[in-house]
Order: structure tokens, then C-alpha cells, then sequence
């Protein structure tokens, strides 16, 4: 029975190991070229549908019933010209500028959009002289995301496009001053569009259109967020990058670039993806690991939701949008639409402040917690509050594992007073093995007996594993997808948590100028840790069957190498963790008059080699 508790902890850390360790290295990149030959695949059999199938009519022709999902438009017909830099792409339209503490760019007075977009405060290496993040770019640059908000309907006459050329009144977007923009269709519609701001990342879009004509209109309002080219992914199984939204009761949805491409045709021929009809609340848009663009429809009017892919030339054109319902326009009236854009850094605070004063429903799921929300969320709050405290997100991860160790210190304390009571009882465990060797079944009842005198829990030494488990998941969640731990620093040489330690054995730390493979990257941190979790398992008797024991002697080293490509946070919380660990564990077994082991197995590891020499 004893061997059994050996065995379960066994295989509960190599199952983690190879979990992790597949995924990183193997699945996760396999996966993704799948998808991308069956991607190609797909998209070859629908363009010869759609060939087949022949053009179909525009819903902006006219006619009583709804523009269909997908139709929405997005882009001027055709594929603009590639500027020669993004400055030129920005040139090809009269611009007022965007100035808030948070954001730099501006408003393309061209087509009304909001499609230049930088972050002041984050930049794209730790190095603060690097250039700025920038989000979204106009067409005609080599990556065009930008967001698009105006009107689709019938019997209206000419309604605002990409080409719509607006009039601006003021000279700059700020938080403190509103732009307003007006355009005249020449048959009887004026539109106006108040674009504000906030000193983060929230725009407020409100368009009113007056009908001075003699003949009622019908209009729909729609947002959209829409993205050219397949951006570069990281393809982590554990983070989503693609579209994202919350539409109503139907929940998260998320669909990768891939994913949407396998969706049926939706809207016209050439368009694929996925719609939701009547959803009230919510929101949609494209997420990248640490940056978004969402379109906001108003939180208590039903709309229709799609996510699109389609083709435009040879350039695929990802959109996120939502189509509001129909709005009767008689001569002489007002409709009005009033939407949001969120584009900026998935700061928590700032998530969490827009789902309260906005009433966006759960817009803080756009930051990727994944399925151990309930644990992750609650870890980054805690982290982030003695982040305040002590200005650094490495010693805030210290006091946190410290006080997660004071909290299951209960269980832990159970699990070692039962491993020590295991040791103080091997030589009658030893002598039970050897008088029941031929025979398991009385073997194992003299085992029981024998836990039963001595109120021995012969599984009490897992708990720990286990419950380490989920906080390592979840810590390693929130280093990974948190935006307030990218470019966080520690001490010394670790300038960023979420990266991994930069320093490698194999190039003696930089002294050699040689730059190591990946799977030879071995930091400081990483070493560090290995050690604390060698010096772990020396503080128990090695385990009788030699094959455990060479695998206990080998975990410490295959940990050492697999994180050594893990976030250095991560890092550093395991090797405070078996430092605490051990020193609980020694401060127990003295407790309880058990021998410490450690010097002893470090002895015999010592004399065993030159035995084994000899023989």
C-alpha cells in the first residue's frame, strides 16, 4: 500500500509533465498545420460552389426584408492599392486627430471610420525607446483593422460608405472634446455621427439621422470591427486569438481564423462564418493575446451578431459586426443609434470598470481566463493587490504563494505528519514485505492493519500534488494572458515575468556569444528551481523499487529542461514553493522525531557510484 501512495504521486507529476510538455512542443504546432491544410481545402471546394452557384443579389437594392448577416459592407469594392507605408495609407484621407492619455491617431474623415489607432503607454519590446503597439490601420496599409459604424436600409437613397466623404466640425478627439462629423445624401437624409472618448480605450459612437424628404425610410443600424489578413498567431492551445464575443444568453463564442473558416456560407457567395438572430447585450469583436478591437450594440435592443470570413482578392478579410433591428424613418423625424468601441490593452481594471458603468455583459470574459476562471481571476486579483503594495509582480507572486501555503496548511501539515509516521514504521513495513512475499493478499491486509494502529493516511501524501495543480495552472494562466504582467520586471536579470529567463547554461550565461536552440534554453531561474525540487525529494527515503527511485532522480532534471521555456514568474513561483515546501516538511519530521533523509540520501548517491564501479 505504501508503494501505491508512491505510485499515485508518480504518475500524478509525470502526467502533468507530459501533458505540458506535449502540448508545448508537439501537439499545439501539429494542431495548427491541420488546420490550416484543412483550411485550404475547405476554402478550394466553396469557391467552386460559389463559381457554380453564380453572383447573387445585393440586399442594399431595395426591398422589404432585412439586410442579410455577412452583407454588411466593410471595405470599398475592390482591392485598394498597397500604400508604400502606413504614413502614405493614413495621407489618402483628411484626418482629425485622436489625443487622449491612453491613445494616439485618428478619424478617417473618408468613409467616417475609426482606423488609426496607437497605444501610447505600450511598446513592442521592454525597451521603452521600441516603438509604440500599434492596433488598428487604414486600408491600403499592409495590415488594415479598423472599426466601421453607420446605417444599411431600404428606399433610403445613397447611404454613407467607405468613400463617403464627411465634414468634420473641431480639429481633434479628445476626452475632454467630442468630434462631430455630418454628411448630406442630396435626396432628403442628413446624417451626424458625435464620436467621444475616454482617457483609455472606450469610444462612443452616436449617429442621428433626420429625414427632410417626403417618403419614410427604413434603417438599421450596425457596428463593425473588421480585420485584412490572418494575423500571426501564437497558437497556444490555452490562448484564443481570433473573434470573440458574448451575444446575449447564447454566451462565449470564440472562433479562431481557422475555425471561421470552416463555417457555412453566410450572406453572399464567398462568405463564410457564423450569425446569431434577436440577441439583447453583449458584445463583438477580434482579440489578439494582450490587445482588442469590440464593437458594443446597445445593451437593451435586440441586433443580429455575425462573425464573417470572406475573400477580397487574394487578402481574406476577417469581420466581427452586429446589424441592429429595423427603424422607421417618417419625413420629418429623427432615428438616432448609439454604439461603443473598445480598442486598446485588455487591462483588467479597465474591462472590469466598462462591464459596470456600461453594463456590458460579461465583457470581462474578452480577457481569455479560461475554464479555472473561478481560480484564475481571483489569482490575479490577489496579485495585483500586493502588486500595489509592494510595486513589483515578482514579490507579489512570493507573498502570494507564501499566503497560499499558510492556507493549505491544514491539509499540507495532515499529508506530512502521515509521510512521517510512513517513515517511522518502514522497518515493520519492510518486515510485512518480507513475511508475506508470496502472498499479496495477506500482505496487503497486514499493511492495512498496520496504517489503522498507527492512523496512517497511506494517501495523504498526493493532497499537495493535487492541490498545487490548479494554483499552477491558474498561475500560469494569468502570466500568460494578463497584459499587467507583460514587460513586468523582478530583480536583476528577469526584465519581463511573462518571458522566459533570459539567460542560458549553454552559452555560460552571455559570457559565450552564442545563442543556445529553444529546447536548450536553461536560465538561471529554471536551474534554481530544479535544485529546490531535487533537495524536495531527497528529504524522503528512496523508494525501494530501483526504477522509482531512477525516476525520482531524473523528474528534478526533465522539469528543469521543460520550464525552462515557461514564464519566468512561473518559474520563480515553483522554486519558492518547494523552498517552503522543504522547509515545512523538515520542520514537521523533526516535529515528530522522524529522521530528515537529506544528507543521507546526498551520502549514498555519493558512494554509490564507485560501488557500482567496482562490481
Amino acid at each position: 500500500m505504501g508503494n501505491d501512495k508512491t505510485n499515485m504521486i508518480i504518475a500524478v507529476v509525470l502526467s502533468l509533465a507530459v501533458l505540458l510538455g506535449w502540448n508545448y512542443f508537439v501537439s499545439a504546432p501539429q494542431v495548427e498545420r491541420q488546420r490550416q491544410e484543412q483550411a485550404a481545402k475547405e476554402l478550394a471546394a466553396r469557391q467552386a460552389q460559389a463559381a457554380k452557384n453564380g453572383p447573387a443579389a445585393s440586399p442594399r437594392e431595395g426591398g422589404p426584408s432585412a439586410p442579410l448577416p455577412g452583407t454588411l459592407p466593410g471595405a470599398p469594392a475592390g482591392s485598394p492599392a498597397l500604400a508604400a507605408s502606413r504614413a502614405e495609407a493614413l495621407a489618402r484621407s483628411p484626418r482629425v486627430r485622436i489625443d487622449t492619455p491612453a491613445l494616439a491617431g485618428s478619424v478617417a474623415l473618408k468613409g467616417g471610420r475609426i482606423d488609426d489607432v496607437l497605444l501610447k503607454n505600450y511598446h513592442e519590446t521592454v525597451d521603452d525607446s521600441s516603438p509604440r503597439i500599434e492596433l488598428l490601420s487604414p486600408i491600403g496599409s499592409a495590415n488594415p483593422y479598423y472599426a466601421e459604424f453607420g446605417w444599411v436600409g431600404q428606399n433610403a437613397g445613397p447611404l454613407p460608405t467607405g468613400d463617403t466623404l464627411w465634414t468634420a466640425e473641431g480639429d481633434a478627439l479628445t476626452p475632454q472634446k467630442p468630434l462631430v462629423l455630418t454628411w448630406d445624401n442630396g435626396a432628403g437624409l442628413t446624417f451626424r455621427r458625435t464620436i467621444s472618448v475616454d482617457d483609455k480605450f472606450m469610444f462612443t459612437v452616436a449617429d442621428a439621422v433626420e429625414n427632410k424628404g417626403t417618403a419614410p425610410v427604413t434603417l438599421y443600424a450596425y457596428g463593425l470591427v473588421s480585420r485584412w489578413g490572418k494575423p500571426q498567431t501564437q497558437g497556444y492551445y490555452v490562448l484564443h486569438e481570433g473573434m470573440i464575443g458574448v451575444l446575449g444568453d447564447q454566451g462565449l463564442q470564440e472562433f479562431t481564423y481557422d475555425k471561421l473558416a470552416k463555417e457555412n456560407p453566410l450572406g453572399t457567395p464567398g462568405t463564410r462564418g457564423h450569425s446569431w438572430t434577436g440577441v439583447t447585450g453583449g458584445f463583438l469583436g477580434i482579440t489578439d493575446k494582450y490587445w482588442a478591437a469590440t464593437t458594443i450594440p446597445d445593451q437593451k435592443t435586440a441586433y443580429t451578431g455575425s462573425f464573417t470570413e470572406r475573400d477580397e482578392g487574394a487578402t481574406k478579410v476577417y469581420q466581427a459586426s452586429s446589424l441592429g433591428e429595423a427603424k422607421s424613418l417618417a419625413p420629418g423625424a429623427t432615428v438616432s443609434s448609439e454604439q461603443h468601441l473598445f480598442a486598446g490593452a485588455k487591462e483588467v481594471g479597465a474591462i472590469d470598470g466598462y462591464e459596470a458603468s456600461l453594463g456590458i455583459k460579461r465583457f470581462d470574459l474578452l480577457i481569455d481566463w479560461g475554464w479555472f476562471y473561478f481560480i484564475t481571476k481571483p489569482m490575479f486579483k490577489a496579485l495585483d493587490f500586493f502588486y500595489r503594495l509592494f510595486g513589483n509582480f515578482g514579490v507579489s507572486i512570493l507573498v502570494v504563494t507564501f499566503i497560499l501555503k499558510l492556507f493549505f496548511l491544514p491539509i499540507a501539515n495532515r499529508s506530512y505528519v502521515s509521510m512521517a509516521k510512513m517513515k517511522a514504521v518502514q522497518p515493520e513495513m519492510t518486515a510485512i514485505r518480507e513475511r508475506y512475499a508470496d502472498d499479496k493478499v495477506k500482505q496487503q491486509q497486514a499493511m492495512m492493519e498496520l496504517y489503522k494502529k498507527e492512523k496512517i493516511n497511506p494517501v495523504a501524501g498526493c493532497w499537495p500534488v493535487l492541490v498545487q495543480i490548479p494554483v499552477f495552472f491558474a498561475l500560469y494562466k494569468v502570466l500568460f494572458v494578463t497584459i499587467e504582467m507583460r514587460h513586468a520586471p523582478f530583480f536583476g536579470w528577469i526584465r519581463d515575468l511573462a518571458a522566459p529567463d533570459p539567460t542560458s547554461l549553454f552559452n555560460l550565461f552571455g559570457l559565450l556569444p552564442y545563442t543556445p536552440p529553444d529546447f536548450l534554453h536553461l536560465g538561471i531561474w529554471p536551474i534554481v528551481m530544479g535544485i529546490t525540487m531535487f533537495v524536495q525529494m531527497k528529504m524522503n527515503p528512496a523508494p525501494p523499487d530501483p526504477v522509482q527511485a531512477q525516476v525520482f532522480t531524473f523528474m528534478p532534471i526533465i522539469f528543469t529542461f521543460m520550464l525552462g521555456s515557461f514564464p519566468a514568474g512561473l518559474v520563480i513561483y515553483w522554486a519558492w514553493n518547494n523552498t517552503l515546501s522543504v522547509i515545512q516538511q523538515y520542520v514537521i519530521m523533526r516535529r515528530n522525531g522522524v529522521k530528515v533523509e537529506l544528507w543521507d540520501n546526498l551520502r549514498s548517491m555519493v558512494s554509490r557510484t564507485p560501488k557500482a564501479a567496482k562490481s
